[in-house]
């Protein structure tokens, strides 16, 4: 996943102090600058595929703090398909080649979100006008799942992290795509960064207090929905700016390795299940790609001191202690330069209803249909009627009873949803 990826370097400025929900170094501090590396890419390709296929759009961040990396990996859109890590690999394989022909095969990807209703949010975004965007610059970014922050009294508070682009929104028609050059987004870039067209960001935040969440009427850590904006506002944090492109591509941009496992204090994830499933598989997906100390790779090496007990392994030997005469804690020779952990900064328990949560079924999460419902009310007529041809031309390759399933699925969103993509099948078809 994300094979075809375009990096540039920047930093991450701090516009106001978040002393209140972290203890956080890289959050404190009206004016704070940290280093930071941003790939994007598509996902579904591979290397040589095009910018621009109607595809979610990585925007993966690695904050190089005083405290270690921290990784922020999202995408172009606020939500996505799945709430369930288990079903990630099956739904991949249905976005993906068929396994026979090699060809792609828009009547698999139909008959995976045909039994999959939670992917409707997702899909109406991702066959809306916002499904193609016209470069990486002109595009919003988004953590997507709920992640957390955490302050020196043990209280901790829910957060999603949004980033606005300055240059504004731009996409394209899937015919204006096919003009465009193979890897024309990458060059939007790169040219951009060398000719001192710098990108930004404006960074924003919205909070939920753990007593809030307890009584939502929505799951807050399912990551087919959205936080309502007028409950939760949008609070501008920071700014976002890309200002260095790579000096060798594989180096930085092909061996960029980020994973939301990788936190620092006053810095936390949430029992979102995807976003659990993530914190696993990334990393093992990397000791896989790169080998097992990919994290002493220069690209993804931490700028601060390394702190670790873990030796060898491939291309082990950089970036430990310069005490190397002991790899196990408790030890009695902390003084001697060895890392021990500090028990006052340790991230809060979770809840017990929460813990609960992440076992057992919650019925807040059944509701699939009424955001995409209000996605589709808020786009205007052309925009709507570019949803129901995106849609209608995948979907007419679908078999009869995959097409009926999705119709009810836009049905149960909004009568008008599914009456439009009726008709584009009777043309399409």
């Amino acid at each position: 996943m994300h094979a075809r990826g375009t990096g540039a370097h920047g930093r991450f400025e701090l516009t106001r102090d978040l002393a209140e929900y972290t203890i956080a170094d890289c959050l404190l501090g009206v004016g704070k600058q940290t280093d930071v590396f941003v790939r994007f890419s598509t996902v579904g390709g591979g290397q040589d595929s095009s910018d621009y296929a109607r595809d979610p759009r990585g925007f993966a961040i690695k904050f190089y703090t005083e405290e270690g990396n921290w990784d922020l990996v999202g995408n172009n859109t606020p939500v996505f398909f799945l709430r369930d890590g288990i079903k990630f690999p099956d739904f991949i394989h249905s976005q993906k080649k068929n396994p026979r022909t090699n060809l792609p095969d828009p009547a698999a990807m139909y008959e995976f979100w045909a039994n999959s209703p939670q992917s409707l949010h997702q899909v109406t975004i991702l066959m809306s006008d916002r499904g193609i965007p016209a470069s990486y610059r002109h595009m919003h970014g988004f953590a997507s799942h709920t992640l957390s922050l955490w302050d020196a009294r043990g209280q901790r508070t829910w957060v999603k992290w949004h980033f606005k682009s300055d240059q504004g929104i731009q996409c394209l028609t899937a015919e204006e795509a096919a003009k465009r050059p193979l890897h024309g987004a990458q060059a939007d870039l790169v040219e951009a960064i060398e000719r001192g067209d710098f990108p930004s960001w404006t960074v924003k935040v919205q909070t939920m207090s753990e007593d809030f969440a307890r009584v939502a009427d929505f799951d807050p850590f399912d990551v087919t929905k959205v936080w309502p904006h007028a409950d939760f506002p949008l609070v501008e944090v920071g700014k976002l700016t890309l200002d260095r492109n790579v000096e060798n591509y594989f180096a930085e941009t092909e061996q960029a390795a980020f994973s939301p496992s990788n936190v620092v204090p006053g810095i936390g994830v949430s029992p979102d299940r995807m976003l659990q499933a993530r914190l696993v598989s990334y990393p093992d997906a990397h000791r896989y790609r790169l080998g097992a100390n990919f994290q002493q790779i220069p690209i993804n090496a931490p700028r601060s001191v390394v702190q670790t007990y873990q030796r060898d392994g491939a291309f082990a030997g950089t970036g430990l202690p310069a005490d190397g005469s002991v790899n196990f804690y408790p030890n009695d020779r902390a003084a001697s330069g060895a890392p021990s952990p500090d028990p006052m900064v340790s991230e809060p328990p979770l809840p017990t209803e929460v813990q609960a949560a992440m076992t057992w079924h919650d019925n807040r999460q059944d509701d699939n249909f009424s955001q995409a419902g209000a996605l589709f009310r808020i786009m205007s007529a052309d925009q709507q009627q570019q949803l129901f041809g995106n849609i209608a031309g995948g979907l007419v390759h679908a078999t009869p009873s995959v097409q009926e399933r999705m119709l009810a699925q836009f049905e149960a969103a909004d009568p008008a949803y599914a009456a439009g993509v009726a008709a584009a099948l009777e043309a399409a078809g």
